[in-house]
């Protein structure tokens, strides 16, 4: 199936390991050209190499968590052109009882996790609406709509994405720019495997013992039973950013697993 976004220009931010980055791997073999970013010179540059051989990939290192770090990397890339898919996708967890959670750390979660995307969007979004054309994706959780409890500022972010994609899908009415987010299941990535070593070590267990206690507690609800590949995930949302998805639009899909016990 032809997805009809050969030479879009997209934006996936925080792609350098994990769902972002299987997602800018399935978008340049679609044959969209990519621009990935994570905070990292050494490592953005490193992604740049190894996803060459797939097509016209650029890279970007920039902090999201700032105005100005949002700024940097747009003018990095007006040179490209016009972004016409932005996936936001750059965030991270913390596992931590409410007590414990700090203003600080309910304002560190939103800056990055949320105002990164309102950022960028506010940045590209008039563009492809003076286009006709143009897709955004938000990277949500099945988190948007079932929050863990020792983890409910980040919760809190996710389901701030769901909102703000439909609002901004308001906007789109009568145009070919669809704004959408996806509920992701929990997906088994660098990062988690790190938080589940450090874990391990507190706990005396294994990682492969917590990985599959995940599933007998938190994880219960899973119809999947196991960790999401990033690569599942990246399929879904390289399909919103298609043009064969022209019709969904506002929507908050679900990639969960079935995790949440919901009809709708």
């Amino acid at each position: 199936m032809d997805l009809g976004i050969t030479n879009r220009l997209a934006l996936i931010t925080g792609s350098t390991q994990g769902i972002g980055r299987a997602i800018a791997e399935a978008l340049l073999a679609e044959g969209a050209r990519v621009i990935v970013n994570g905070r990292s010179g050494a490592t953005v540059r490193q992604s740049v190499t190894s996803l060459t051989r797939l097509g016209d990939v650029h890279g970007v290192a920039a902090d999201l968590s700032t105005a100005e770090g949002v700024s940097r990397l747009l003018d990095e890339i007006r040179h490209l052109g016009a972004v016409d898919i932005l996936v936001n996708n750059v965030g991270y967890f913390e596992v931590r009882k409410f007590t414990d959670i700090s203003d600080a750390d309910w304002l560190d979660m939103f800056q990055l996790n949320v105002m990164s995307g309102v950022r960028l969007t506010r940045a590209v979004f008039p563009g492809m609406l003076e286009r006709d054309w143009g897709r955004v994706v938000f990277i949500g959780s099945d988190q948007s709509a079932k929050p863990n409890i020792d983890m409910m500022h980040y919760a809190m972010t996710k389901t701030a994405q769901v909102s703000i994609a439909r609002s901004l899908a308001e906007l789109t009415r009568g145009t070919r720019v669809t704004v959408n987010s996806v509920l992701v299941a929990p997906t088994w990535s660098e990062g988690v495997e790190a938080f589940l070593g450090k874990a391990a070590t507190t706990q005396g267990k294994s990682v492969a013992e917590l990985r599959a206690d995940y599933f007998r507690t938190t994880g219960a609800s899973s119809l999947l039973q196991r960790w999401a590949r990033p690569e599942e995930i990246a399929a879904q949302v390289v399909f919103l950013c298609s043009e064969r998805a022209s019709a969904i639009n506002g929507a908050a899909q679900r990639a969960d697993g079935g995790i949440v016990r919901s009809l709708f």
